[in-house]
């Protein structure tokens, strides 16, 4: 059987815009599942990669990885899924599945190294993978999750990516009704980390650099605003226990350092271009930790969709158009979106 072709956003290069093109997907394994694209959330790494800030992109390349959709087709062995369910992808379609790390559903630190779902060598079937930003996908189906029935489908979309990663280390570190948490950035993470904080019971302070965020946070759910270009605010901030970091630019980690309770702990989820400098005594003061979290395994994504679907929460959306696609990349470096750009891959 022939490939298939599909259409999808690509670019050639990191300077040049993303087109429609025709792509071509793998045909139909024993153990795949085939997806139609309904929406896909639009995460500021497919920005950084699109336009090679981290190096090692793959061009022609399709971003992508925040993937709802609909099941159009299984293979012979397929034992998760059937036709018309409606499913998820997030950023990890493969990994070695034997080592330590994939045996206790932690995909994500595999030993051998996992494959991200676009811009990563596919060691099964050759070539690159590509992306979400097309209208169909083929997955083998141990890296597919189904989404809740009640989720809002394209406000579900940015779970796989955004809610993963706020979820997962909030969970590692264990926060509730006992804990403060601190969340750095108003962002695609950020927003859904002050809900999902909160659902968990901490006690929620954003730290922000634009005012007029303050509100927008205090309806999300946080408890406190800080901003952060204000010494006073800084100065009188309660101390926390945990601080997330989800802002991908460079910034003076320091003072934030400076806010943990002792043994707290501030960890990166966002992903500067450029490295972050770290005064040793802010860290030795208080014993306090740097630490970073990078997603979550399958069986982790499959939990935080459960529990945003009982909490109730979805990202805060603009649902665009695929032909507004380079407009929204342009937007989302000057963080103009509130707060998740998604695209309905359906009006392609």
């Amino acid at each position: 059987m022939a490939n298939k072709p599909v259409k999808a956003l690509s670019t050639i290069a990191a300077t040049e815009p993303l087109k429609v093109v025709n792509i071509e997907r793998r045909t139909l394994t024993d153990k795949d599942i085939e997806i139609e694209i309904l929406y896909c959330g639009i995460c500021h790494s497919d920005l950084h990669v699109a336009q090679n800030d981290w190096g090692g992109s793959h061009y022609p390349l399709v971003p992508g990885h925040e993937i709802v959709g609909k099941v159009i087709g299984v293979g012979n062995s397929t034992t998760k899924f059937k036709i018309n369910d409606i499913v998820g992808v997030g950023c990890i379609v493969d990994s070695c599945q034997h080592c330590t790390y994939c045996q206790q559903g932690h995909e994500q630190f595999c030993e051998e190294g996992w494959t991200v779902v676009f811009n990563s060598k596919d060691k099964k079937h050759g070539g690159f993978t590509y992306g979400g930003f097309s209208t169909n996908i083929i997955v083998n189906e141990d890296y597919v999750v189904h989404i809740p029935a009640g989720l809002n489908l394209p406000n579900a979309a940015p779970i796989l990516c955004a809610g993963i990663t706020v979820y997962s280390p909030l969970k590692h570190w264990k926060v509730d009704a006992n804990k403060t948490v601190g969340i750095i950035g108003m962002g695609g993470l950020g927003h859904m980390a002050i809900k999902i904080a909160k659902a968990m019971g901490a006690y929620v302070t954003v730290f922000t650099t634009t005012p007029t965020k303050a509100n927008d946070a205090l309806q999300l759910g946080a408890d406190k605003v800080i901003i952060s270009t204000n010494e006073q605010e800084m100065k009188h901030c309660t101390k926390q226990d945990i601080i997330l970091n989800t802002v991908s630019a460079k910034h003076n980690i320091n003072e934030y350092i400076n806010l943990l309770n002792v043994d707290g702990t501030i960890i990166m989820v966002g992903i500067p271009a450029q490295p972050l400098e770290i005064g040793a005594y802010n860290v030795i003061k208080g014993r306090k930790s740097f630490s970073g979290s990078n997603i979550g395994g399958i069986a982790e994504t499959q939990e935080v969709l459960n529990f945003c679907a009982k909490h109730n929460i979805t990202a805060d959306i603009e649902l665009i158009n695929p032909d507004y696609i380079n407009t929204a990349f342009e937007r989302l470096s000057k963080g103009d979106v509130k707060y998740r750009f998604v695209l309905d891959m359906q009006k392609i």
